[in-house]
């Protein structure tokens, strides 16, 4: 249980980055479109490296511990990321609230609907979020789940700060601006719970857990994040922005991990 409660205060913490990163609002600052798609690019790279590094290879290395060398781990690896990539799938067909597209200008109500598409999306990628944080540190493995946190918990500043000025460009004042963005990273510690009570069922859905959690992010990054930030011709800045979150995250797991 200790581990599940560590589990579930961590995922608390990186969730509770989101209403960090939306705080420029309240003292009227918004960025550039530009920056903000840059920020999604670190996003996306960040949690690109954190699926590969702090949880798929980590699931390999374990299931390779539980079954040997052989087919079994990749086949976990192969079969684990696929179930993650279609729960994630599923959530966003059953969901009304599926997409961020780029809708009308001004303040119809179709671009109203819009930005709450995006909010009710975000909401729903800081699920695997905080399910990859609770499974790390249900794990016990403690110096690599805190690298996979403290990465999850840099990219979830930028999301927050989107969710608020995508409220804001639409009329909403910046407190209740503010206070929705916060709102979307309750979601995570729920994450966070049921990872930690997943892994604790038994050793040996560790390896499963990790890569359900991997595969989750994978299909977010590219089903929501990356074709948010080239969906208004900030290409280059959103890919600059991926491969510095990448890096990142490689630099914070390798050093933090080892």
């Amino acid at each position: 249980m200790d581990l599940v409660l560590t589990a579930l205060i961590a995922s608390a913490i990186t969730g509770g980055l989101t209403a960090v990163g939306a705080l420029p609002v309240l003292f009227g600052r918004q960025p550039s479109e530009s920056f903000n798609d840059t920020l999604l690019g670190f996003a996306a790279g960040v949690m690109l490296a954190a699926s590969f590094f702090s949880l798929i290879v980590p699931s390999i290395e374990i299931a390779t511990e539980l079954y040997g060398e052989g087919p079994a781990p990749a086949l976990i690896a192969v079969f684990g990321i696929l179930l993650g990539a279609v729960a994630i799938a599923v959530m966003d067909r059953l969901l009304p609230h599926e997409h961020f597209i780029s809708g009308p200008e001004g303040r119809s109500s179709e671009k109203i609907a819009g930005v709450w598409l995006f909010v009710f999306a975000i909401a729903i990628h800081n699920f695997p979020e905080g399910l990859a944080v609770g499974v790390a540190y249900g794990s016990g493995e403690s110096d690599a789940a805190f690298s996979l946190a403290l990465g999850i918990g840099l990219q979830n500043l930028p999301e927050g700060l989107a969710v608020a000025v995508g409220l804001v460009a639409v009329g909403y004042s910046h407190l209740k601006s503010f206070v929705v963005a916060a709102l979307t990273g309750l979601i995570e510690p729920i994450g966070g719970l049921v990872g930690g009570v997943f892994v604790n069922i038994s050793q040996v859905l560790l390896p499963w857990g990790l890569v359900f959690a991997a595969g989750a992010m994978l299909f977010v990054i590219s089903h929501e994040i990356i074709p948010e930030t080239h969906r208004r011709g900030h290409h280059r800045r959103a890919t600059a922005g991926l491969m510095v979150g990448l890096v990142v995250m490689l630099f914070l797991d390798v050093w933090l991990a080892a």
